[in-house]
């Protein structure tokens, strides 16, 4: 991004939250890794593929490092959202069928346990009907100000996160070294046990180097502790020293934003895509000066299939044949007979009685079958066009001669019951506010763009309903409808969640089959066609050179034929237009994720999309924290400190995906949930984190609030400290709240061209400038609604903007 376009997009772009919040830019959680699974090359083209009727499990699978991971992803692998470091290697987790982990295993990956199995998916489903228990009280809401220290050695602490997950304590610490690049070596952490004591009295913890693309970015690591501690010392081995604060990451608030009698828990057993827009019709219609269903102008390809069947056992005698009708439209209804003709030196002829069709195969003068699977497919399109087409077995020559075959159906393999439509679908959205016209802040929630992921989608329901049915009577709810203007579209992907309901549960994607006739077009196929709704975007994707799609159809992260080929993705898009949008989440399960933009880097090298300024970036942490006490507030449970940040750090790259497409081609603050810990919990589980995630999704909205009412100017100081550099000190900009501090270092009038001051590397906050002593500096600040400094106006004769001195002060 230019330096020009900057202040238009910080303008544009939602208020400051929280005042004081610290930059921290977050980075990978792996370990570095540079071989290629043992059996293959490093670059070698793998294709996985599923067999027909085959159930998917989620498995463990463990790679020596970021290298492997890149590579494993470069299979079209379908990943759940887990990464996790340890000591044999980095641990994902992989959705994926017997035949899949037969060849990953044959490329030298190793795979572990089974985590969720495909019966656990029939258990979710007969749980549906289930009633659920009363919610939980809420606790209390707060945001967290959250601040670091570094001490001026060759070490430095980058961040102390104390923080409870249920009744567990834990101590998150990261560190750089200055030796980091070339030095293995540990580093050891010494804690007190609370304030007043001794450094050590709490226990001592080792962080290890996290090394991505073979680059040093710092140390990491985390450990339980038995009491909070206040401060933190770390001794490199070159014997210096650093010393820190710990801060409480999603500190627990002394009140909540929710007023006596709000309403929640709504939801009470999982829904289909035809529920779930059933849902939010009766709603629109039940506070029609509030709210209206609005249908996107694109309709899927449907809830529908050619019917098709596959004759034949090996290979080179498959006869595949597809109906030319839909399944349910008569290709169901069609017959295909292939009959040994009982007699010698017989011809191969077709004849077509009704929607039944017969095939008599040639014969030699024995009376042997002579018909191969080539002849067959020939004369069956040639004699039965009307009704059918064949071809050999993927490519085949189709030279095996056939066996014969007792007439069999054709079927779409559909399942669903008579009320999932089957026609091309329409995608709905539930529009909610008092003033629904885009002249107010629109904030965009979507769900489902993975199919499996049955949780979001009740989020988003359960955020509707808060929003509606607590209007009239909680004041709080009465502001965020008169100020927003809301969208909420609980299924991007109505034809992918209905057919992970009655299907294959572990659909990741849509069920458009793009792959071209040769190939896996048959119906043994069916499993593993459909684009990955979250990889067909126009920003960072695989068609600009970005990993983390796959090129194959039946690749799992398929990314489509092209960007936006998908009509769920071009609905996301024409959301995304609307002039008032500023603010969006995207609701994915699982793995507890708090995610933004980057969400992409290119190999080799990790080439990222860009970073946000130091200013975005900034606004990002702190909406986060807020967004995130929100969400433990339910029940205690915390989105770790390693588990926020930008996608492709802390999970890995993901070329195509729709928050990037937000972010950088529609300047929208735009974040990422991964909601709890599996696609299809227990419904016990499922309830508490469409509870708890809810909770967050309101949060977001009230972030949105906030910006639409900030007319509040931002504030900030110079800060000068001794520097190493003779004749020289260190300077820093401080802010009131997340900014822009646009600055000048020789005397001259700062405007939105000069210098913006950046960020000092990942995860290291704010840049330290070293400039001579004296110099003269001129400064302003802008937050993200626009409101600068002091009134100043840097584009006329206005003189308002700051001014100071590079000189140390006295006293």
């Amino acid at each position: 991004m230019s330096r020009s376009a900057l202040p238009h997009r910080w303008r544009r772009l939602p208020a400051a939250t929280a005042a004081g919040v610290a930059l921290l830019l977050l980075a990978g959680p792996a370990t570095a890794g540079t071989a290629a699974p043992p059996d293959r090359e490093a670059d070698a083209p793998v294709v996985l593929e599923r067999s027909a009727d085959e159930q998917a499990d989620v498995v463990e699978v463990t790679v020596a490092g970021t290298a492997q991971l890149d590579a494993l992803v470069a299979t079209g692998v379908d990943l759940d959202h887990h990464v996790t470091p340890t000591e044999a290697g980095i641990v994902v987790h992989a959705v994926v069928t017997p035949t899949e982990v037969a060849a990953l295993k044959r490329m030298g990956y190793r795979v572990g346990a089974v985590l969720h199995a495909a019966a656990d998916s029939a258990q979710r489903i007969s749980e549906r009907e289930a009633t659920i228990a009363a919610h939980r009280a809420d606790n209390r809401a707060y945001t967290a100000t959250l601040q670091r220290s570094a001490a001026a050695s060759d070490v430095k602490i980058i961040r102390a996160d104390y923080y409870t997950s249920g009744t567990n304590q834990v101590l998150s610490v990261e560190a750089k070294w200055a030796q980091g690049q070339t030095s293995t070596s540990t580093l050891t952490v010494a804690r007190d046990s609370g304030p007043g004591t001794e450094i050590g009295s709490g226990g001592t913890q080792t962080i290890s180097r996290f090394v991505d693309a073979g680059v040093y970015l710092y140390h990491r690591g985390a450990a339980a502790v038995t009491a909070r501690p206040q401060r933190i010392q770390i001794t490199s081995p070159t014997g210096d020293v650093a010393v820190a604060e710990v801060a409480e990451w999603l500190p627990i608030p002394a009140d909540s934003p929710e007023g006596p009698g709000y309403q929640k828990d709504f939801v009470t057993s999982y829904l289909t895509p035809t529920e779930l827009y059933d849902r939010i019709k009766q709603l629109a219609d039940a506070y029609p000066q509030l709210a209206e269903v609005v249908k996107l102008p694109y309709q899927t390809n449907g809830y529908r299939r050619k019917a098709q069947v596959v004759l034949g056992g090996t290979t080179a005698t498959r006869v595949a044949v597809d109906s030319l009708a839909w399944g349910h439209e008569g290709g169901n209804d069609i017959t295909v007979e292939l009959a040994d003709p009982g007699a010698a030196d017989r011809p191969l002829t077709v004849t077509v009685t009704g929607k039944a069709i017969r095939v008599s195969l040639a014969t030699d003068a024995a009376g042997a079958v002579t018909s191969t699977a080539a002849q067959v497919a020939a004369a069956l399109t040639a004699e039965a066009g009307a009704l059918v087409t064949a071809y050999t077995y993927r490519g085949d020559a189709g030279a095996g001669v056939v066996a014969p075959v007792a007439p069999t159906p054709l079927s779409d393999n559909l399942k669903a019951p008579a009320g999932v439509s089957r026609d091309p679908h329409p995608v709905y959205a539930i529009r909610i506010g008092k003033y629904r016209d885009g002249s107010r802040t629109g904030v965009l929630a979507y769900a489902q763009e993975h199919a499996r992921e049955w949780v979001p989608p009740l989020v988003a329901v359960e955020t509707a309903e808060r929003l509606l049915r607590n209007h009239a009577t909680d004041e709080n709810t009465k502001q965020l409808l008169r100020t927003l203007d809301i969208w909420i579209v609980p299924s991007i992907n109505p034809d992918g969640g209905h057919y992970s309901f009655y299907d294959y549960a572990s659909q990741r994607r849509n069920m458009t089959n793009h792959c071209a006739p040769g190939g896996a077009t048959d119906a043994l196929a069916r499993n593993s066609w459909g684009v990955d709704n979250n990889r067909n975007y126009t920003e960072y994707s695989l068609f600009d050179g970005y990993s983390g799609a796959s090129a194959s159809c039946t690749g799992d992260t398929y990314a489509g034929p092209s960007e936006l080929s998908e009509p769920e993705n071009r609905n996301v898009d024409w959301l995304a237009q609307r002039p008032n949008m500023k603010f969006s989440m995207n609701l994915h399960s699982s793995g507890n994720y708090f995610m933004w933009s980057p969400g992409a880097y290119a190999t080799p090298g990790r080439i990222s999309a860009p970073r946000p300024t130091l200013a975005e970036e900034s606004f990002f942490w702190g909406a986060s924290s807020r967004i995130l006490t929100a969400i433990k507030r339910h029940r205690n449970m915390a989105v770790t400190p390693a588990r926020t940040g930008p996608i492709s750090d802390v999970l890995y790259s993901a070329a195509g995906n729709s928050g990037d497409m937000l972010w950088y081609k529609y300047g929208i603050y735009a974040w990422n949930f991964e909601v709890g810990t599996s696609f299809q919990p227990t419904w016990d589980e499922a309830h508490q984190e469409t509870m708890e995630f809810s909770n967050g999704l309101v949060e977001l909205l009230r972030v949105a609030r906030d910006y639409d009412k900030d007319k509040k100017r931002p504030t900030s100081t110079l800060s000068v400290t001794p520097s190493a550099t003779e004749g020289s000190v260190s300077v820093r900009f401080d802010v009131s709240e997340p900014a822009a501090v646009f600055y000048t270092l020789d005397g001259s009038k700062p405007t939105f061209a000069s210098t913006l001051y950046a960020s000092a590397g990942i995860r290291e906050g704010a840049e330290t400038l070293t400039v001579p002593v004296g110099t003269k500096i001129h400064w302003f600040s802008v937050d993200a609604a626009g409101n600068i400094e002091r009134n100043y106006r840097p584009d006329d004769d206005s003189l308002t903007f700051n001014r100071g001195w590079a000189t140390l002060p006295t006293g």
